[in-house]
Formats: structure tokens, sequence, C-alpha cells
């Protein structure tokens, strides 16, 4: 395995680490959504565009189809695991917190000559060589914005990042969302991008049997604390009723949160694999990066997950807990109860 120095940095470029590279591997985290999807093929793209002495593979777990009219999206290069390690001059992992998380492109990543990290995740540890970790941004697209070269933004590197932005800030509406991030949307709609089909297509547009799940997981859901709490939990069977997969979930949990006088929802539903996820979402004080961390997962305050064993309704009374005692915990500090020591 190679030592890491992990480093954080403030002031590079993404041209900066391909001078000299002659082999790149790009990857995200396992179950790539949109900003993940994004941020790695506007990469991809960068480099074939710009630097076509270098060889570059991008590995991710399959995409939603929706984002297959990304340029390049063809290419990306499904791991299995039978393939032999390859050592990388540069291995770049891109809204991703540990190499866990990168799913099997990880053994890549422990061979690579040296690494490079960008990423928006709290959770994150600075686990590669080199890292650009900024918690405060909209995402890690913005991040990859700032780290191009902007006269080398093509029209189709544009449109993987701006649906990556898209997607982090839920279309503009999360507090994650800066001037900054509105004033990058606007240079990327100048590249002629077609930014009302984008958001349409991507973010709003469902099929009849994922219209369907949602129907089902609003049903079920079930209103905690006074309202201020709401969750719904969807089992395998019934995935297997409405024959839908864990990626046509998408977006449920933000639907859940949107409810009146409802701070934060948490959402549980089967991963590909024994487990189930706990997406996790907040409006504006529940900090559920924290709760996420406590089960070994992690994100953003007011955007989180976590993957954990066990029977989905324990799973939930578990997380149910952890939310109970942050409101609690709130409330005592607001009512002026707090010691110091």
């Amino acid at each position: 395995m190679v030592k890491r120095k992990n480093k954080r940095m403030t002031m590079i470029s993404l041209d900066s680490y391909l001078d000299g590279i002659t082999t790149v591997a790009i990857s995200g985290h396992i179950r790539p959504d949109g900003d993940c999807v994004g941020s790695c093929l506007a990469v991809y793209n960068y480099i074939c565009d710009n630097y076509p002495t270098i060889m570059a593979d991008l590995y991710l777990e399959p995409i939603p189809e929706k984002f297959l009219f990304l340029k390049n999206a063809d290419k990306i290069r499904h791991m299995k695991s039978t393939d032999g390690k390859k050592e990388y001059d540069l291995f770049i992992a891109l809204d991703c917190g540990d190499v866990d998380r990168l799913g099997l492109s990880g053994q890549y990543f422990e061979v690579a000559k040296s690494t490079f990290c960008v990423d928006h995740h709290i959770s994150n540890q600075s686990f590669a060589d080199f890292n650009y970790i900024f918690p405060n941004a909209s995402s890690t697209s913005e991040l990859v914005y700032q780290l191009m070269d902007e006269s080398r933004i093509t029209k189709e590197i544009a449109e993987c990042i701006y649906l990556g932005i898209v997607h982090d800030t839920g279309v503009f509406q999360y507090s994650c969302t800066s001037s900054k991030t509105m004033e990058i949307a606007g240079q990327l709609m100048d590249k002629g991008i077609d930014y009302s089909r984008i958001v349409d297509d991507t973010f709003y547009i469902r099929t009849f049997a994922q219209q369907q799940i949602l129907g089902k997981a609003l049903m079920d859901a079930e209103l905690h604390f006074n309202g201020t709490c709401i969750s719904s939990v969807v089992k395998r069977k019934q995935l297997e009723k409405f024959h839908v997969e864990p990626k046509d979930l998408d977006g449920i949990v933000s639907t859940l949160r949107s409810t009146a006088g409802v701070e934060a929802a948490v959402f549980v539903y089967p991963n590909e694999n024994d487990t189930y996820k706990v997406s996790l979402r907040s409006a504006s004080y529940m900090d559920v990066a924290q709760i996420a961390m406590e089960f070994g997962g992690g994100g953003h305050s007011r955007a989180a997950g976590v993957s954990m064993e066990g029977k989905p309704d324990e799973i939930l009374k578990k997380v149910l807990a952890k939310m109970k005692k942050q409101l609690k915990d709130k409330d005592t500090e607001e009512d002026g109860c707090t010691t110091e020591s």
C-alpha cells in the first residue's frame, strides 16, 4: 500500500495535477447520484478534451438512465471483483469521503502513485495525498468548476457540472446554495446548455413506477416529535411489487422533508445487498450529518446518509432516537439550562 501525504490544498488547479501524467483513474462513491456522476464525467471529459496523451479511465457503478445523455457516459467502466489491479500515475476521487465508499475502484486508489480528492462532505478525513475539500460548497461539481480553466470548459463539460450542482442543491433550494453557486450556474448557462431540460428531465421527471413507489412511501409516512420529524420505510417486497430498484427511490426523502412543519426527514430503504440505506434531510437546524456519522455514515448538515445492517423498522428506531436526543439537546440550550465547567 502506498503511504499517503494527506495534505489539504487551497489554491490549486486541475491542470497542475495533470502535468506529466500518462495514466489517470477517476471514480466517485458507490451508488452514484447526480453530483457524483456530474463531477466525474466533467473531469473525465476535461482530460479527454485537453490531454490527448493521457490514458484516462472512469470507474463508477451503473448510473441512472436519466444521466446517460451526458457526454462519454457510455465510456464509464463498471468494475468486477475479478478485475486485476492496475497502477495509475494519478487517481482522482470525487464526491467521496473515504476509500471504502469508492467501492471496487478503491483497489486502484490504494496502489496509485499519487491520489487527489475533491469533495464537499464534512465527514471527509483527507484520505488522499492531496485534498481539495470545502464542506461549505454546494457540491463537488461546484468545486470541480473552480479547479478548471474556465476557457477550456465546453458546453458538454458545462452540462455535467450544471447537473451536479442542480442535484445537490435541490435546484438551488437547499441552504448549501450560495451566491457563488448562482454565479457559477449563470456562467455555465452562458456556455449554451439547455438548463431547463437538464432540470426537468433529470430532477423532476419520474417513471410511472417511480411515482407509484413515491406514493407508497408517502402513504406509509409517519410524523414524530410533535410533527417536527417525518419517516418512511420501503421494504424489499415493496420494491418487487412495484418493479423498481433502489436507484429509483432518489428524491423521496426530499419530498418527505417538504411537508409543512417538518424539520427533518428519514427514509429507510433497501440497498442492492443485504443492508438498508438511511437517507436524512433537514431544513434549518438539525445536523443530520452528525447523526449519520454516529452510525458510520456521513454527508452534510442538511443532507446525509448511512448504510446499516438489521431489520428496517429497528434501524428506524435507532435513528429516530438520535434525532430525538438532538432535538432535546437543542431545546435544553434554548431554555438556558446548559452549564459551564
